[in-house]
C-alpha cells in the first residue's frame, strides 16, 4: 500500500490541480474572454485569503513530495505513527476521488461564472440548482474534504495544518463572497442562503 502511493499520490494531486483549477480557468476564459482568477496582489482581505491559500496549496505538494522521495525525507514532516492505519489510508483515497468527482459536477453546474475568488468587474449568474441546491458552496465542501483525505492518507503535522487552516481559511472567503452576492443579487441571494445550508 504505502509503496504504491508513493507513485500514486503525486500523480493524483498533479490532476487534481489541473482539472480543479487550471483546465475550468482555460475553459472559462476561451468562452467569456474573462479571467476567472480574482486574486490580485492588493493588502485588502480578499487578496490576502489568496496568498494564503496559495501558500497551502504549495506546502501540501511539498508534502506529498517529500512522502514520495523516501522515508528519510518524509521524517521531518513529523509523521504521525499512531494514525497511519491502512483503513485510515483507504478511507483517505476513498474521500480525495470522491470529492474531485463532487468538484468537477459542481463546477459543471457553475458553468461560465465559475471563479476563483470574488469577481466585482463581471456580474454573474446565481446558481442554485445542481449541487448548489443541497450545499451552497459545494466547491469549498470539496476542497475542504479535499485536504481531509491527503491528511488521512499521510498524517502529519504539515498536512494536518493544512487541512485545519484551510478550513478556516476557507470559512472566511465563503463570509466575504456571501457579503458580496447579498449585495449583487439580493433578496434572491438572501432567500436562497435561508433554504440552503452553507456547506452540507
Amino acid at each position: 500500500m504505502l509503496q504504491y502511493l508513493k507513485y500514486y499520490l503525486p500523480l493524483f494531486l498533479l490532476v487534481y490541480l489541473l482539472i480543479t483549477f487550471v483546465l475550468p480557468s482555460i475553459r472559462v476564459y476561451k468562452k467569456t474572454g474573462i479571467n476567472p482568477v480574482t486574486f490580485g496582489k492588493s493588502d485588502n482581505a480578499h487578496d490576502y485569503i489568496g496568498t494564503i491559500m496559495k501558500v497551502l496549496t504549495g506546502l501540501l505538494v511539498i508534502a506529498v513530495l517529500l512522502f514520495s522521495l523516501s522515508a528519510n525525507t518524509y521524517i521531518y514532516l513529523n509523521p504521525i505513527p499512531f494514525l497511519q492505519k491502512d483503513w485510515l489510508q483507504y478511507t483517505g483515497l476513498f474521500i480525495i476521488h470522491a470529492s474531485l468527482i463532487w468538484i468537477v459536477i459542481a463546477q459543471y453546474h457553475m458553468k461560465q461564472s465559475w471563479r476563483i475568488g470574488i469577481d466585482e468587474k463581471n456580474r454573474t449568474e446565481l446558481i442554485t440548482n445542481g449541487f448548489f441546491s443541497l450545499s451552497r458552496n459545494p466547491i469549498f465542501l470539496g476542497m475542504i474534504l479535499s485536504t481531509i483525505g491527503i491528511f488521512l492518507i499521510i498524517p502529519d503535522t504539515v498536512t494536518f495544518f493544512v487541512a485545519a487552516t484551510s478550513y478556516i481559511v476557507i470559512q472566511i472567503q465563503i463570509r466575504l463572497e456571501e457579503e458580496f452576492l447579498i449585495k449583487q443579487h439580493g433578496t434572491v441571494y438572501t432567500e436562497y442562503k435561508r433554504t440552503v445550508r452553507r456547506l452540507l
